[in-house]
C-alpha cells in the first residue's frame, strides 16, 4: 500500500474565483443543495445571494441592523435563515430571496444578545438559532415561532449544528460541547473538548454525513480539530494539529473523506479523514471567518475580512489510494469487471513472455482463486515465492492455502507476507484484512470477524475506513447465507449490522478507494451499501416483519445519493408493489375479521406503496363501516379517478354520500353505478345489474306502500313543524322532500329490499299523527279560517287558536310531524269529505300513533277524581275517542299532564285507566284493548246510553266505529231513524239479538228497537243459570216422562236449529221466535192519575206461568169469554247459543273484544259457557235445550197489525217469563219467523 505521508501538500495562494460585492467582512457562506447558488452574509448588514457559476448577484437581501454574523440555507432549498449581532432573526424564501410572507418584520429571536449560528433539521422544519446569552432556541418554521421552551446551554454558544438524521443537536459552547435530543430537550452528551485547555473555548463543528463522528473546532489556546466517536462519546485519537489560531469553520465532504477547516491564521486547510493529515492549504490575506465545500465536493469556498469569497479547487488526488497491487491496468480492468477469462489470458502472456515474472504469477493465483481452482492458484503462487519472495507472492499463496482450507499453513504464510510490509503501518494493516477475509472465505466466519474488529480497535490511526468496509462485507455475505437458508431473522441482523457500521455509507467512492478488494475478491463495492439495504428489506419482508421492511426501505430511499436512486428505482418500486400485496392481503383479512382501524392503516400503507382501484375500494369499504363517510368518499372517488369506467367507484361512493346523509348525490352516483353496469363489456358484470333496483321503480314501490298507509289516514293533516294545513298530496309531497324518504330512496337498491318490512316501517313512523280529542268550546278555528296561514301565527286571544296553537306545539316538541283536529282539519263544506271523515274517524283514532285528550275544565293541579268531572266525559263523540287509540295522554287546562303522570301512554296507567272506567262504566280493561265490532252490542250501547251530542243524530253516527259499520250519514234525518239504521246494522249483519233488549219507548223506525239511546241505560236483566244438579235432575225427569217427550225434544231442536238468522229488510225485522199466544189480557190498575200514565194488566198464555206487564200503549182486555180480532203474542227471540253447538261463531271480528256476553248474548266464540255439554251425544243435546228453554227468559209483548206484520208494545220493566210444564214440550213447539215493523 503507498503511504500517504509520502503525499505532498498543496499549497495554494491563487483561487480559481473570487466573489465579490460585499462592502465589509464576509462573515457565513451556505451552498444550496443544486450546488448552482450560494448565500453569504457580511458586516454590511446585508445578505447575499450568488450565482455560482457566472458569479453574479442575484440578489441583495437587506432588513437587519447590525453585522450578520450567521446564515444557513434548508435541505430542500426553500428557506434562508440569516442572525445578526442585534439578536434578530430574518427568514427568506429560498427561491426569491424575498422576506418571508409570514415573517415581515426581523424576529427579536434573542433581543441584546449576539446570534452566532443558525442550522435548520434536516427536513426544515425547524431552524436553531445559538446566541451569546448562553442559550438555543428552536424554531418552527412554518409559524416561525418558538417550539417548547430554550436549550440553556449554561455558556455563550458558539456553534449549532443539527446531525444528518436530526436526531441530535450538537451546541457547542465557551465551557464545553453538549449533544442534546431536541424532541426531548435532553443533554445526551457533554464534553469539555477544547475548554479543557484553559482558557480555551469551542467555536466550531462540523458531522460526518453518516452521523457517527462530530468535528470540533478551538480558539487560539487550542487551535485543533477534535474528532468524537458519539456512540462512544470518546475522543478518535490525537487531535488535528496544523492551524495556530481560531477556527472559526469547519466542514465535510458529501462523500465524508474530506475536512476542510477556516481559522485566523490566514489559512484555510483540506484534511483527508481517513489518516487524519493536512493534504492542502489556502492561503488568504487576512483572517478567514467561514468556509464550506460545493455540493459536488469538487471545490471550497471561503469568506473572510477582505469582503471577498474565494473559490478553491480540491486537489485531484485528495482521497486515499489504497492500492497495493500492482497489475497490468488492461488485466486489473477485467479483474475488476469480472472478465477472469481476459485477466488469465493477459496474465499468462505476461508470463510466457518472461518466465521469471514473479508478479504476474502472483497475479494469476489472484485469479485462478476467484475462479475456485484452488490447485492452480496455489501453482502459481508457489512459482511466485520460489522465482522471488515478496508481499504479493506470499499474500497469493495465503489465499490459495485458505481456499483449500490448509489454514495453519496459511497462517504461516501471511506471517511471511509480514516481512515485505517495510514497516508501512497502512500496508501491515491492509495484510491484516487479507488475511481475515481469507480466513473468512474459508468458512471461519466468527474468527475472521473477530481479527476485523481486533484490528478496528487496536489500530485507530490506522485505515479504519478499511476495516468497516472489510467488516460490512463480510457481514453482508453472512447475510446471504442466513437468506439462502431460510433463517431470515438471522439475516436480518447480519445486513443490518453490515448497514451500521462506522462509514458505510452509499454516497463514499469506497469503489475507487478498495479497489484492491475488487480485484482480489471480486468484491462489487459500488452496490455494497444498496445491497445490504436491499436484502435487509427483503429478509424482514420474508420474516413477516412488514411494517419493519417498508421502515427499512423508507431508510435506505432517504440515505441514497439521485444517481443511486435512480439505479434503484425498478428494484424500489417492485419491492413496493411486493409489500403493496402482503398489506392489502392482511387488510383483506382485518376486514373480515371487522378490525376496521387495522384494515384502513394497512390498506393506507398499501396505497402509499402502489396505489390502486383495487386498494382504495377496500379503504373505501373499511372507512365507510367506521362511519368515515368523508374519508371513504375520497377514496370512493379515487377508484373512479383510477378506473372511470366501473361500477365499483360509483358502487362506493353511494355507500359513502349515503352514510354522510348526503342522499340527492347518493342517489345520483348510484344511477351512474346502474349506467356503468348496463355498459359493461364484461357480460359477468352485465349480470349484477339484475339484481339491483332503480330509483324509479323504488319510487313506485314506496308510492303504493304510501297509498296503503294513508288509507287509514285523515285527508287533512297539520304540519307541526311549518304549522301548514296540509292536504293528501301536499303529504305525500313533503314526505319526497324529507330526508327520510331520500334516505330510503337511496337505502332500497336490490329487489330483495322490496320485499322487506322496512319501507313500511319509514313511511308509518314518517306519517305518525298525534289526534286531538277534546270538547267544542266557542270559536274553534275551521278548516277555511287555517287554509294557507301558519297556525303559530294565528291571533291567539280566540280559545280555539290557543288551544290549536298548544296543541301543535305539544305534538311538535314530541317529535311528530302531524297533528289532526276535528275542528280544522276536516272540510266540512264537501259532503262526501265529511261523510267520510265520520265513517273513518275510529280508524284515523285507531292507527294514530298518539290521541291527546284535552280537558279544558280540568285546572292545574287537581287531584285524583277530577276526570269524572269533565265535560269531555259526557260527549257522545269522546267515547271512540278514548276507546280507539293505543295510546292517550290527558293533558289539563294548562297543557300540563294529568295528574303529573309523565308516562309515555296513559293506557298504562292503573290509576287514571280506573279513574275512567268509574267515571264512564266502562269495565278498565276494555279501555286499554278495546277492538271495534258488532258483538258485545247491549253492553256498548249501554257505554254511550248517558252522552249527549250537539246533533242529534251524532249519538249514532258516533257509535259507527265502536261496531265497525259503515253507513251513510243524513243530518237532518233524526235521532230515531240514525239511531235505527244502526241498530238494524248490528243485528242485520252480526244476529246479535242483544240491542233488541231495552226497556222504555218504540221507535218510529222499528218497534222492537227504542227510541232512545237511554233505553239502554239500565242494566240487562240477569236471570239466574241453571247448576249442574239442578240440570240433572230435569234431565231425569224428561227422560222418566217417556219416549214421547224424548222426540218431541229432538224434533223441537231440529226445528230451532234450522231457524235463519234475524235480519231487517225495509225497516221490517224478521225474527226468528219461539211464540205463546195470550188467552187473556185483564186491566189490573193505571200507575198514575193521568190518563196517559202507565197501566199494568195481567197476562196469561198457554204454557207459561200469568205475568203482568206495564206499558203506555193501551190493551183492550179480552179474554175466552170475551175475544178480539187482534193476536197478541209472547215471543221468546231465538238464541242459537242455546243450542250448544261447539263450532258456533258469532263475531270472529272482534274474538278479544272486552264485553262480557249477557243472558242474551252470544258467547266468546268457542267458549263453552256454563254447563256445557262437550261432546255429548245429539239427545242429550236435545234434553238439555228443554231444560234451558224452561228457565225463567225474556219475551216481547207483540200485537198483530191488519197487514199480518206485528208491532212490538213496549213496557217500562223487562218481561220474564217461564213454561208451566217442563215436560209439556208440545207448548213450545211454536216456533215462527215473525215480521216485526
Amino acid at each position: 500500500m503507498a503511504q500517504a505521508a509520502a503525499q505532498p501538500i498543496v499549497a495554494s495562494v491563487t483561487p480559481i474565483r473570487v466573489f465579490e460585492d460585499h462592502e465589509s467582512t464576509v462573515l457565513a457562506v451556505a451552498v444550496f443543495p443544486d450546488g448552482r447558488r450560494m448565500v453569504t452574509s457580511s458586516g454590511d448588514k446585508t445578505v447575499r445571494l450568488w450565482d455560482l457559476k457566472n458569479g453574479v448577484v442575484l440578489k441583495k437581501m437587506e432588513g437587519h441592523r447590525h453585522w450578520v454574523r450567521a446564515v444557513a440555507v434548508s435541505k430542500d432549498g426553500q428557506l434562508i435563515a440569516s442572525g445578526d449581532l442585534s439578536g434578530e432573526l430574518i427568514a427568506w424564501h429560498g427561491d426569491t430571496g424575498e422576506q418571508h410572507l409570514r415573517v415581515t418584520q426581523p424576529i427579536r429571536a434573542h433581543s441584546g444578545a449576539r446570534i452566532v449560528s443558525l442550522d435548520f433539521s434536516p427536513d426544515g422544519a425547524v431552524l436553531a438559532t445559538g446566541s451569546s446569552d448562553n442559550t438555543t432556541k428552536l424554531w418552527n418554521t412554518e409559524t416561525w415561532l418558538p417550539l417548547g421552551y430554550r436549550i440553556n446551554c449554561g455558556a455563550a454558544v458558539g456553534c449549532v449544528r443539527y446531525s444528518p438524521s436530526g436526531e441530535h443537536i450538537a451546541i457547542a459552547t465557551d465551557k464545553g460541547i453538549q449533544i442534546w435530543d431536541p424532541s426531548r430537550r435532553d443533554c445526551v452528551a457533554n464534553f469539555n473538548a477544547h475548554a479543557d485547555v484553559s482558557p480555551g473555548r469551542n467555536y466550531s463543528l462540523a458531522w460526518t454525513p453518516d452521523g457517527t463522528r462530530l468535528f470540533s473546532g478551538g480558539s487560539h489556546n487550542d487551535p485543533t480539530i477534535r474528532e468524537w466517536d458519539l456512540s462512544t462519546k470518546q475522543q478518535v485519537g490525537d487531535p488535528w494539529d496544523g492551524h495556530t489560531d481560531y477556527i472559526y469553520a469547519i466542514a465535510v465532504n458529501p462523500a465524508g473523506t474530506l475536512v476542510t477547516s477556516a481559522s485566523e491564521d490566514k489559512h484555510v486547510r483540506l484534511w483527508r479523514l481517513w489518516d487524519r493529515r493536512t493534504i492542502a492549504i489556502f492561503k488568504h490575506l487576512d483572517p478567514v471567518c467561514c468556509v464550506t465545500f460545493s455540493m459536488d465536493g469538487k471545490h471550497i469556498l471561503s469568506g473572510y475580512q477582505d469582503k471577498k469569497i474565494s473559490k478553491w479547487a480540491v486537489p485531484e488526488d485528495a482521497s486515499p489510494d489504497c492500492k497495493i497491487i500492482a497489475m497490468d491496468l488492461t488485466a486489473r480492468d477485467a479483474c475488476m469487471t469480472g472478465d477472469l477469462q481476459t485477466a488469465e489470458g493477459l496474465l499468462t502472456q505476461a508470463i510466457d513472455a518472461d518466465a521469471n515474472d514473479h508478479i504476474s504469477y502472483a497475479n494469476r493465483s489472484f485469479v485462478m482463486a476467484r475462479k475456485l481452482d484452488w490447485d492452480r492458484a496455489l501453482l502459481d503462487a508457489d512459482k511466485s515465492v520460489g522465482i522471488k519472495p515478496s508481499l504479493t507472492g506470499y499474500m497469493s499463496k495465503g489465499i490459495a492455502l485458505c481456499g483449500k482450507e490448509q489454514l495453519q499453513h496459511a497462517m504461516e504464510v501471511f506471517d511471511f507476507a509480514s516481512m515485505f510490509t517495510n514497516g508501512d503501518l497502512n500496508t501491515i494493516h491492509f495484510l491484516l484484512l487479507i488475511k481475515a477475509i481469507a480466513l473468512f472465505n474459508a468458512n471461519q466466519h466468527d474468527e475472521a470477524l473477530r481479527r476485523v474488529r481486533g484490528l478496528a480497535a487496536a489500530c485507530p490511526d490506522a485505515d479504519t475506513l478499511a476495516c468497516c468496509i472489510v467488516e460490512a462485507y463480510l457481514r453482508v455475505h453472512l447475510g446471504y447465507n442466513a437468506f439462502g437458508g431460510v433463517r431470515y431473522n438471522e439475516a436480518v441482523d447480519h445486513f443490518t449490522a453490515a448497514i451500521d457500521i462506522s462509514a458505510f455509507s452509499s454516497k463514499w467512492a469506497i469503489h475507487s478507494i478498495y479497489e484492491d478488494f475488487v480485484v482480489l475478491f471480486g468484491w462489487n463495492l459500488k452496490s455494497l451499501w444498496q445491497t445490504a439495504n436491499q436484502y435487509r428489506c427483503r429478509a424482514l419482508l420474508k420474516a413477516g416483519r412488514l411494517g419493519e421492511a417498508m421502515e427499512s426501505h423508507r431508510y435506505m430511499m432517504d440515505m441514497i445519493d439521485e444517481n443511486t436512486r435512480a439505479r434503484c428505482l425498478n428494484w424500489s418500486t417492485s419491492f413496493k408493489k411486493e409489500c403493496g400485496v402482503l398489506y392489502t392481503s392482511q387488510g383483506n383479512a382485518a376486514l373480515v375479521a371487522s378490525d376496521y382501524d387495522r384494515a384502513i392503516c394497512l390498506y393506507s400503507a398499501a396505497i402509499d406503496l402502489s396505489p390502486s382501484e383495487t386498494i382504495f375500494a377496500s379503504r373505501s369499504k373499511a372507512k365507510s363501516e367506521k362511519m368515515l363517510w368523508r374519508e371513504a368518499l375520497l377514496d370512493a372517488q379515487k377508484v373512479i379517478e383510477l378506473n372511470n369506467s366501473s361500477y365499483l367507484g360509483y358502487q362506493l361512493k353511494h355507500a359513502a354520500l349515503h352514510g354522510a346523509h348526503r342522499y340527492d348525490e347518493a342517489i345520483e352516483a348510484f344511477q351512474i353505478m346502474l349506467s356503468k353496469l348496463d355498459s359493461a363489456p364484461e357480460t359477468q358484470i352485465r349480470r349484477l345489474r339484475q339484481q339491483y333496483v332503480s330509483p324509479s321503480e323504488v319510487e313506485g314501490a314506496i308510492r303504493k306502500v304510501i297509498d296503503t298507509q294513508l288509507d287509514h289516514a285523515p285527508l287533512h293533516l297539520l304540519n307541526t313543524f311549518t304549522g301548514r294545513l296540509c292536504n293528501r298530496e301536499a303529504q305525500i309531497n313533503a314526505f319526497k322532500m324529507s330526508s327520510e324518504y331520500k334516505e330510503l330512496l337511496s337505502s332500497t337498491t336490490k329487489y330483495a329490499n322490496l320485499r322487506t318490512e322496512r319501507i313500511k316501517e319509514v313511511v308509518m313512523k314518517y306519517f305518525r299523527r298525534v289526534m286531538l280529542s277534546h270538547r267544542w268550546e266557542g270559536d274553534e278555528p275551521l278548516l277555511h279560517d287555517i287554509r294557507g296561514k301558519v297556525v303559530y301565527q294565528l291571533d291567539p286571544v280566540p280559545d280555539g287558536n290557543k288551544k290549536l296553537q298548544s296543541f301543535c306545539k305539544i305534538v311538535r316538541d314530541a317529535g311528530y310531524l302531524w297533528a289532526w283536529s276535528d275542528t280544522c282539519c276536516i272540510d266540512k263544506s264537501n259532503p262526501s269529505e265529511h261523510q267520510q271523515s265520520l265513517n273513518s274517524m275510529f280508524i284515523w283514532y285507531r292507527h294514530s300513533a298518539l290521541t291527546i285528550v284535552y280537558l279544558s275544565d280540568v285546572p292545574l293541579s287537581s287531584r285524583p277524581g277530577a276526570l269524572a268531572g269533565s265535560v269531555w266525559i259526557k260527549r257522545g263523540w269522546t267515547v271512540q275517542e278514548f276507546l280507539a287509540p293505543k295510546a292517550v295522554l290527558f293533558y289539563q287546562k294548562d297543557w300540563t299532564l294529568y295528574l303529573g303522570d309523565r308516562s309515555p301512554n296513559h293506557k298504562e296507567s292503573v290509576a287514571i285507566m280506573q279513574e275512567l272506567g268509574d267515571a264512564t262504566g266502562i269495565d278498565p280493561r276494555a279501555l286499554v284493548a278495546f277492538r271495534p265490532g258488532k258483538r258485545g252490542a247491549r253492553e256498548k250501547l249501554q257505554w254511550a246510553s248517558r252522552r249527549v251530542t250537539t246533533l242529534q243524530e251524532d249519538i249514532a253516527y258516533s257509535l259507527f266505529g265502536l261496531f265497525g259499520v259503515h253507513l251513510p250519514v243524513i243530518y237532518g234525518e233524526g235521532r230515531e231513524d240514525a239511531l235505527g239504521r244502526l241498530l238494524q246494522e248490528i243485528v242485520a249483519q252480526s244476529g246479535d239479538i242483544s240491542a233488541l233488549d231495552w226497556v222504555g219507548r218504540s221507535s218510529k223506525f222499528n218497534s222492537c228497537l227504542p227510541a232512545d239511546i237511554a233505553s239502554y241505560e239500565a242494566a240487562p236483566c240477569a236471570l239466574p243459570s241453571v247448576s249442574e244438579e239442578e240440570m240433572e235432575a230435569s234431565l231425569s225427569s224428561l227422560e222418566g216422562a217417556g219416549s214421547g217427550v224424548v222426540q218431541l225434544a229432538a224434533n223441537l231442536y231440529t226445528t230451532l236449529d234450522n231457524l235463519s238468522a234475524p235480519r231487517f229488510s225495509q225497516c221490517r225485522l224478521h225474527l226468528p221466535c219461539i211464540t205463546f199466544k195470550i188467552t187473556e189480557v185483564r186491566f189490573i190498575r193505571r200507575n198514575g192519575q193521568d190518563q196517559d200514565s202507565c197501566a199494568t194488566y195481567e197476562v196469561k198464555t198457554d204454557g207459561l206461568h200469568d205475568l203482568q206487564i206495564t206499558t203506555e200503549d193501551r190493551l183492550v182486555p179480552f179474554s175466552p169469554a170475551r175475544p178480539t180480532w187482534q193476536t197478541f203474542l209472547l215471543v221468546r227471540p231465538w238464541n242459537r247459543y242455546l243450542l250448544e253447538l261447539p263450532d258456533t261463531v258469532y263475531d270472529a271480528q272482534s274474538v278479544q273484544d272486552w264485553s262480557t256476553p249477557g243472558p242474551s248474548t252470544a258467547p266468546l266464540a268457542g267458549s263453552h259457557g256454563e254447563n256445557w255439554p262437550g261432546d255429548s251425544d245429539p239427545q242429550s243435546r236435545a234434553l238439555r235445550l228443554i231444560v234451558r228453554l224452561g228457565r225463567p227468559c225474556s219475551v216481547f209483548l207483540l200485537a198483530r197489525q191488519r197487514g199480518g206484520e206485528y208491532k212490538r208494545i213496549a213496557s217500562d220493566h223487562d218481561i220474564i217469563a217461564q213454561v208451566k210444564d217442563l215436560t209439556s214440550v208440545r207448548n213450545m213447539m211454536d216456533v215462527r219467523t215473525l215480521e216485526i215493523l
